[in-house]
């Protein structure tokens, strides 16, 4: 099997409010979109991150159409968390978890979007 592609496709309740989070804050941008549905990039990623709109009459199976969000952590590695985390703080957001470092040498923090979808930043120390 070869891979030449990848993605991640969450279904929420409103598509443009995740797409502009992660425009605003991560500096993803659009590379499709029609009704009830975008896909974001990176080039620095690797996968496509894609929100539907809950409740697609498209989307299969039907019986799993229901808001992603629940149990779902989207993560990013990045260079200087706490550069990050500075960043952050001066814009109306939740933070889940502050920053903070686990005995193994993982410092991270969580962002909460509009949606309920918790991204967790990450920098290996």
């Amino acid at each position: 099997m070869r891979i030449t592609q990848s993605a991640i496709s969450l279904n929420v309740p409103n598509v443009e409010r995740s797409a502009e989070f992660l425009e605003s804050l991560f500096g993803f941008h659009r590379e499709m979109e029609a009704n009830g549905f975008v896909s974001l990039s990176r080039e620095d990623v690797g996968f496509n991150l894609i929100f539907l709109q809950v409740g697609l009459p498209s989307f299969k199976p039907a019986t799993h159409a229901a808001a992603a969000g629940e149990g779902m952590l989207v993560v990013f590695v990045v260079d200087d968390i706490d550069a990050e985390w500075n960043r952050l703080q001066g814009i109306e957001l939740f933070f889940p978890t502050p920053i903070q470092t686990e005995p193994w040498g993982e410092r991270f923090f969580q962002v909460l979007d509009p949606n309920g979808i918790i991204y967790q930043l990450v920098q290996w120390v």
